[in-house]
């Protein structure tokens, strides 16, 4: 229990304490004019409420990720409470929250954009279609999760479809309205339903004593495959969404254009991962436990089942479907977000006027229509959603590490010395992590072929040789900038 304690302690500091040198490190101004104040649209560029556009952006992140991704990686043992807590402050809410400062000294650009400014037109390029396809494979995932729970706890007599047609007819709306008619009034709702469901897990831990294992008495790792599934990388592929996550920096942008102020981005963007964190650690330690000590209640559950075994065992019934319409909740709010954010990219890049709405429809429908495929796949094929999963995390991470490096050059751009080593080690870390996972990863990559030594050895290569094109990169711009 003491590794949990000090785990939020140490989350909050990185909050009150990191964020605030990474503020002074970009140099917020408050006097700034914001994209929302520059050219209000009434569709996307619309000014809110800092506490309204916070709760948003805690939902659109927050999907089942922190849940379900948390609590698949406390499979792995203890470790997972490192990840979630050094990851979470030093990584994930750093992402978050250059990412979205960046978008707001970008006029709210979307995130390949971002992408495009800082590592040339040709990675633009690619990464609109790559986080496009995210987008869809984000809004595929948090169909099925919301529509499974739906139909298992509420209407097991339905067929699971109708669940997902009404959800389907929710994100179409939702994408199409204006962001402050639907998403703005609804969804702090929402933001305070999830985390109503974090403190009553929280409160359990208290109620019931529950002896959640301590980093110090085991750090080894304790997942059932242990044997494929090493710590690295599976881990930190795993936990996509509680320590860092890509999906985040697209979610960025779009309250990057509802901000009035950009003193308002720590407390946004920073702030809501660090909430997440906090959210993510009570899932895990919740986990850690039932795999330690309910191990009988856990065999052959996925991320979606644990979620009801944990309401069910410890909670009332009422309270029970509480929690599980909060994981519901943090899953519908996420893809429909996550649509709209393809809608958005897909506009960017085709000019495509957004304040009509059928120009709208035009750009939504396409996007729609492969989601709902990859859905149809993901229900009908038994192992469809492990495999739409397993692609999901690791674009997740890819796209993260791609981010990174941008706001790594974006640092080195604003001359503040070598601070830029603040996103340079993470980037360097998930470049590993997502590399490795194609070499060492036995069903997704190359695992069973190569030798796991061998693969973490090409990976390594791989890194290095990316971390010196950045090396030479930053030679040539100090010799420009001295001619200058």
């Amino acid at each position: 229990m003491l590794t949990f304690i000090f785990s939020i302690i140490l989350l909050l500091l990185g909050y009150f304490l990191y964020s605030k040198f990474v503020e002074r490190l970009l140099g917020v101004d408050p006097n700034r004019t914001t994209p929302a104040v520059a050219h209000p649209d009434g569709v996307d560029y619309v000014p809110m409420k800092p506490w309204r556009i916070f709760l948003i952006q805690f939902l659109n992140i927050a999907g089942v990720g922190p849940i379900c991704g948390a609590i698949m990686g406390a499979q792995f043992g203890t470790a997972s409470f490192l990840w979630i807590v050094f990851g979470c402050i030093l990584a994930g809410a750093v992402h978050d929250f250059i990412a979205g400062f960046v978008s707001i000294r970008m006029d709210g650009a979307s995130l390949p954009e971002i992408h495009g400014r800082f590592l040339g037109n040709g990675m633009k390029q690619f990464m609109r279609g790559f986080t496009v396809l995210l987008m869809i494979l984000v809004g595929a995932v948090f169909v099925n999760t919301p529509a499974v729970l739906l139909n298992q706890n509420f209407t097991p007599d339905w067929n699971i479809f109708i669940w997902v047609i009404i959800i389907f007819a929710y994100y179409l709306i939702a994408t199409l309205l204006p962001i402050d008619k639907l998403i703005g009034k609804i969804y702090p709702i929402f933001g305070f339903l999830l985390l109503g469901m974090a403190v009553a897990i929280l409160v359990a831990f208290i109620v019931y004593q529950v002896p959640i294992p301590e980093v110090w008495e085991r750090l080894d790792n304790q997942h059932p495959a242990a044997a494929t599934n090493p710590i690295f990388p599976m881990m930190f592929i795993s936990i996509a969404c509680g320590a860092i996550s890509g999906f985040h920096a697209t979610q960025s942008p779009l309250m990057a254009r509802c901000m009035v102020n950009e003193k308002q981005a720590r407390p946004i963007f920073y702030g809501a991962m660090i909430t997440e964190g906090v959210v993510a650690l009570i899932w895990a330690a919740a986990a850690t436990y039932f795999f330690h000590d309910k191990a009988d209640l856990c065999v052959g559950k996925s991320g979606n089942d644990m979620v009801g075994v944990i309401a069910n065992e410890w909670f009332p019934k009422v309270i029970a479907v509480i929690c599980i319409l909060g994981v519901i909740s943090a899953a519908v709010t996420s893809g429909d977000t996550a649509l709209r954010s393809a809608r958005l990219i897909v506009a960017d890049f085709m000019h495509v006027d957004q304040k009509p709405v059928k120009n709208r429809l035009l750009v939504a429908l396409p996007v729609f229509l492969l989601a709902a495929g990859l859905l149809v796949f993901s229900l009908l094929d038994a192992g469809g959603f492990q495999v739409i999963w397993r692609y999901f995390s690791w674009a997740n991470q890819v796209l993260a590490m791609v981010t990174l490096w941008a706001i790594t050059v974006f640092l080195a751009q604003l001359k503040r010395g070598a601070w830029y080593i603040i996103t340079l080690v993470p980037a360097l870390l998930m470049t590993m992590v997502t590399v490795s996972f194609i070499f060492v990863a036995q069903k997704e990559g190359f695992g069973s072929f190569i030798p796991r030594t061998y693969g973490y050895i090409i990976a390594a290569a791989i890194t290095l040789a990316i971390y010196f094109i950045f090396v030479r990169w930053q030679m040539k711009n100090r010799k420009e900038t001295k001619k200058e």
